[in-house]
């Protein structure tokens, strides 16, 4: 990865730019977010997660191809809530590059993450990052529970962003 610089800075790997998502941003969002086509709780969660800074976005010759929120809505930890690639980018290194921006801009030690167990390419994405599986919620998705994972991102910083 190149260097980074400051934590909200942007930066380009090869022919993406991976940069925070701008209020302009959630027109083309909400179109490659398939989940967002008809769901207005989805909507309203990106454009949400834009205006209060947590959204990173994944830019291919100024196409928004994918994007993730980081929040600390985990017990104050740093959680990935989303990440999404549009179809037609998958397996491209996109979703990768956004979680390893998301490991340098959490403000935690500790960075946690979820996903349904029926989601296999998101689950060898963690593996591959080094994130441990922690825990299992039901009943959120009949018959698909949630698995959590968790990774120690750094030594050195606040265990949480409050007390």
């Amino acid at each position: 990865m190149p260097s980074i610089g400051l934590p909200h800075q942007p930066i380009w790997i090869q022919n993406m730019e991976i940069r925070l998502a701008h209020e302009s941003d959630i027109k083309d969002i909400v179109l490659l977010d398939q989940v967002a086509h008809s769901n207005d709780a989805r909507r309203d969660f990106i454009a949400r997660s834009i205006h209060s800074g947590a959204t990173w976005v994944a830019v291919i010759d100024e196409t928004v191809v994918g994007y993730a929120v980081l929040d600390y809505s985990f017990y104050d930890y740093g959680f990935i809530s989303m990440l999404y690639v549009h179809s037609q980018y998958r397996k491209q290194g996109i979703g990768l590059a956004l979680v390893q921006r998301l490991e340098l801009t959490c403000m935690t030690n500790k960075l946690f993450t979820s996903t349904n167990e029926s989601n296999h390419p998101m689950h060898s994405l963690l593996a591959r990052l080094q994130y441990a599986p922690s825990g299992i919620i039901n009943n959120l998705d009949k018959d698909d529970p949630e698995i959590i994972y968790f990774k120690q991102i750094r030594d050195g910083m606040p265990d949480k962003t409050s007390s």
